[in-house]
């Protein structure tokens, strides 16, 4: 491994708000062609972001760049806040598609990338497991959780790379009122969802999302997870074919996904503010 011999153009962007501070971070390294996995894994873990990205030359001659992602402990084939982030960076640093829609390449395939003015939304990727959850599974999750049944409504796999569950619940206080054991969670990500009553929750959103991950820490705002959970509400009728989510509330931060079926695809959007801009030496 070279030790801080090459430096890269670098960003980092909050993903999921129109505000800096408010949505999720992501660092972002540009033209890391040169880096080696294991250079990534190290960076990943320095940063100590939920995830890192780097920005590389397509394999695909139908994608306009490739990602590699990493969290801090490992790589992921797929993630929505960095697929969003690094587009974000990839036409900020001067990307043109090759066509209307932008074609990321990533280890889970070819992500379509549409832009609505600033706001950018991706194709959700197929459901890799979709289903009822295991009864073993699904009740550590609910210990995990501390929940009782009584709040809760469904529960269903939303696997589309990151291996999520997702737990749907009676009302946006019981999301919200969830405090975790991540002791009994590890391993496990499971995300959280209930429907936003418009008297008592306003109209801000329609949806209140948590997330919790395998590495026993809240994320603030997740698209990957938004993404599998709309194809199951939308796909079961218990969410309309647009709306608009509320995540990391619990964590300070007010990200809103906006979600949309058009022609049988779920899109998953966000705005995304860069707030640093520099250098980086790996």
């Amino acid at each position: 491994m070279r030790h801080g011999t090459t430096k890269f153009s670098f960003q980092q962007v909050d993903v999921f708000s129109s505000r800096a501070l408010l949505g999720n971070p992501l660092a972002v390294v540009i033209g890391a062609d040169s880096l080696t996995a294991s250079e990534m894994a190290a960076f990943a873990s320095w940063t100590n972001l939920s995830e890192t990205t780097f920005l590389l030359q397509p394999k695909s001659a139908d994608a306009d760049y490739r990602v590699r992602i990493f969290t801090p402990v490992a790589e992921l084939p797929f993630a929505g806040h960095p697929t969003l982030g690094s587009c974000h960076v990839w036409l900020s640093s001067g990307g043109r598609p090759k066509s209307g829609d932008i074609i990321q390449e990533c280890e889970v395939g070819l992500i379509r990338i549409r832009r609505d003015n600033e706001r950018l939304s991706f194709e959700a990727p197929e459901l890799r497991r979709s289903g009822p959850v295991e009864l073993d599974t699904l009740t550590r999750a609910i210990e995990g959780l501390r929940l009782t049944s009584d709040v809760i409504v469904d529960a269903n796999w939303v696997d589309n790379g990151p291996g999520w569950l997702a737990v749907l619940l009676r009302s946006r206080a019981d999301v919200l009122a969830l405090r975790p054991d991540f002791a009994v969670l590890s391993g496990l990500r499971v995300g959280v969802v209930a429907p936003w009553d418009p008297i008592k929750d306003g109209r801000d959103a329609d949806f209140e999302v948590r997330a919790f991950t395998a590495a026993g820490f809240e994320d603030p705002v997740t698209g990957s997870l938004n993404a599998g959970i709309a194809q199951w509400l939308i796909g079961n009728g218990i969410a309309p074919s647009s709306y608009i989510a509320s995540q990391g509330t619990v964590l300070g931060r007010k990200g809103r996904v906006h979600v949309k079926q058009a022609e049988n695809q779920v899109w998953i959007g966000g705005d995304v503010t860069t707030c640093i801009e520099g250098v980086v030496t790996v």
